[in-house]
């Protein structure tokens, strides 16, 4: 698991809170009170918001993964209940490091691994690290977008190539469904089945399933697409739907990936 990313916690501790209602969230974690009892703040010769800050790194720093995690699930939660305006604000941040709190939980946001791009298309790269990008700032209409474009870029691409016809005359369910049966998709997964041994009363209703889920996921994409995708990120969102149908779509590049000779 990536770190916890307690800097962009404290960062807006600093910025949207007194010093006493940094001590009174902090004080629902699992912070060492007696620790910081010393610091107080004064008309002259008191303690900093930045000193009282400091001595809670500290201690956030002997703790274990867990525990710092608990803390800072604590903290955010607690800083929400406090100011509700400021959800969009440390959504902002921790998307930034690659986190986001969603059902009073700190989680990683794993949808984009860059390294794998490899294995991907060459024609989606770009519109893929352009939504890695965009879901690391937390838009994440624009991140939809721009992983929808990607699939755009290779399904356009094997239009071209197998001479399927106009690909803007097709919806965007059309032009996955039939890049994957130019592609031979299909039946490379059931040579590939038959090379570990299935048997075809399995690989017939897995094939048959499995291009089912391709073809939902591709409606679902379409729909989600005109109704939350945006380069501009200014169209309202689900964000666990937004999640998974980023997924979904590196999932849909992957099997456009698997050509057959040409």
């Amino acid at each position: 698991m990536s770190k916890i990313p307690w800097g962009p916690i404290r960062s807006s501790l600093v910025n949207n809170f007194s010093f006493g209602l940094i001590k009174e969230i902090v004080g629902y974690a699992d912070i060492d009170m007696s620790k910081l009892a010393h610091l107080e703040q004064r008309s002259q010769g008191g303690a900093t918001k930045s000193q009282l800050l400091s001595e809670i790194d500290q201690q956030i720093g002997g703790l274990s993964e867990k525990q710092q995690s608990h803390v800072a699930s604590i903290c955010c939660e607690e800083m929400l209940i406090r100011r509700s305006d400021l959800e969009s604000e440390l959504e902002r941040v921790l998307s930034r490091v690659g986190w986001k709190f969603q059902n009073n939980r700190l989680l990683p946001i794993d949808v984009f691994d860059i390294s794998e791009l490899l294995e991907l298309p060459e024609q989606a790269h770009e519109d893929l690290l352009k939504a890695a990008t965009r879901l690391r700032d937390g838009d994440l209409s624009g991140a939809l977008s721009a992983s929808s474009g990607a699939i755009d870029s290779v399904t356009l691409s094997i239009y071209q190539v197998f001479s399927l016809g106009d690909p803007h005359k097709a919806s965007f369910q059309e032009r996955i469904s039939q890049s994957i049966k130019a592609i031979g998709a299909q039946e490379n997964l059931e040579k590939e089945l038959q090379a570990i041994g299935w048997p075809d009363s399995d690989i017939t209703p897995f094939i048959k399933n499995f291009s089912g889920s391709l073809n939902q996921a591709a409606f679902i994409m379409q729909k989600l697409r005109s109704a939350m995708g945006d380069v501009h990120g200014s169209k309202p969102v689900i964000k666990s739907v937004i999640y998974d149908s980023i997924k979904w779509s590196a999932l849909i590049l992957r099997v456009l990936a698997v050509r057959k000779s040409f």
